[in-house]
């Protein structure tokens, strides 16, 4: 960045004539203007080709580390390049026309393609060293959505904490991305999600349940069904997280908690009184009898009265579940772009490279400084 100050001189008074050269400054009064001026820089290394006199050996002079071949990009312009495809998820023919509209020539797709597994490979020791900074953390929000690749459904499984996002791309949704992934059977904190059952089958960490997920099926319910606990118990978890967020600890009191407890079963009792009775299996029939949604959601609350309540209890426990749907959101915004990734290694790389760019964007860095350290090395 270049910056530049100029001083603007008063020389004489404007009303009646009088010479001011040597009269002191009170103060100035600043006006800024900010441009971007688009210069391509084109280096050029000539390496010496000279003959030995005595033994008549051809030497040729060394060229920097960093050009390997005849022509190569600087990591600025992969930067840019790799910014506008991953961050602003631009489809590849429009990046070449924008990147044609700097440097005045066409790059191919397939050379854009190799800038972005470059970066991916580039990030392979950063991945690893934020996966075992993750895991260090109390809690972790996590979630998955969809991804088409090759013309097949593929699942990003996020891991959001702090500072920190990590995206992966597996084949399955279920329990056998999760220990293929392998964060949360090492993680021993509290994962907040929204009520998955593959989640929930490890007991060994703590749960805490999606605040605005059970909103929205308790507006549902009432709206639906017109249960009065179903509103009762909408109004007791809206008050609860606007009490704990103001509050400076994020959290209850125990005497606070005992009380929010109490008031949770007396909601949870009235709302068995209130539901109708599931009929009973006709004899012969096979499996379960299906229930309504609105005995689904009271039995989920009933059960796991502890995961959907912990946000009033431990400070590190969000209410919501909403910083890895807003990490994911994008994804369906590149998969809206692109319609689906070409090939697994593609889509891998984008999860990759987006997550670091979340991370560093959550600490502040920008984009394009951060791809070019990256590329370098220097992260």
């Amino acid at each position: 960045m270049t910056e530049t100050i100029s001083i603007s001189e008063v020389r004489y008074c404007s009303d009646c004539g009088e010479d001011l050269t040597s009269a002191p400054c009170l103060s100035h009064e600043r006006r800024t203007r900010i441009d971007i001026q688009f210069e391509k820089v084109v280096e050029h290394v000539d390496a010496e080709v000279k003959a030995c006199p005595t033994c008549t050996h051809t030497v040729k002079g060394e060229f920097p580390a960093d050009m390997a071949g005849p022509l190569q990009y600087g990591n600025g312009l992969k930067a840019y390049a790799i910014n506008l495809l991953v961050c602003q998820m631009i489809a590849l023919n429009r990046v070449q026309k924008a990147v044609k509209a700097m440097i005045g020539q066409v790059i191919s797709e397939a050379t854009l393609l190799k800038f972005v597994l470059r970066l991916h490979e580039a990030l392979a020791d950063w991945e690893q060293s934020a996966l075992e900074e993750l895991l260090q953390n109390p809690s972790l929000n996590v979630d998955e959505t969809s991804l088409r690749v090759e013309q097949k459904n593929h699942w990003i499984h996020v891991y959001a904490s702090g500072d920190i996002t990590l995206k992966f791309l597996h084949r399955s949704r279920g329990k056998e991305a999760i220990e293929h992934i392998d964060i949360i059977p090492r993680y021993g904190g509290v994962i907040i999600h929204d009520c998955w059952a593959s989640y929930l089958s490890y007991i060994h960490c703590g749960h805490g349940l999606c605040g605005s997920h059970l909103l929205r099926e308790l507006t549902f319910i009432v709206d639906a069904n017109g249960y009065e606990w179903a509103n009762d118990m909408k109004r007791l978890l809206q008050a609860t997280c606007k009490t704990v967020s103001v509050r400076k600890r994020k959290k209850l009191i125990k005497k606070e908690y005992a009380v929010l407890q109490q008031q949770y079963r007396e909601i949870i009792a009235r709302g068995e009184q209130e539901l109708p009775e599931i009929p009973a299996k006709p004899k012969g029939q096979r499996g379960k009898m299906a229930k309504t949604d609105a005995h689904n959601l009271w039995e989920r609350l009933k059960n796991y009265e502890m995961a959907v309540l912990l946000f009033a209890k431990e400070s590190h426990v969000s209410f919501t579940n909403n910083r890895a749907e807003r990490d994911l959101r994008m994804s369906k915004v590149k998969q809206k772009v692109s319609g689906c990734f070409r090939a697994a290694h593609y889509a891998q790389a984008y999860c990759r490279i987006s997550s670091y760019l979340q991370t560093m964007a959550n600490k502040g860095h920008n984009p394009l400084i951060a791809i070019q350290m990256a590329l370098s090395g220097r992260i």
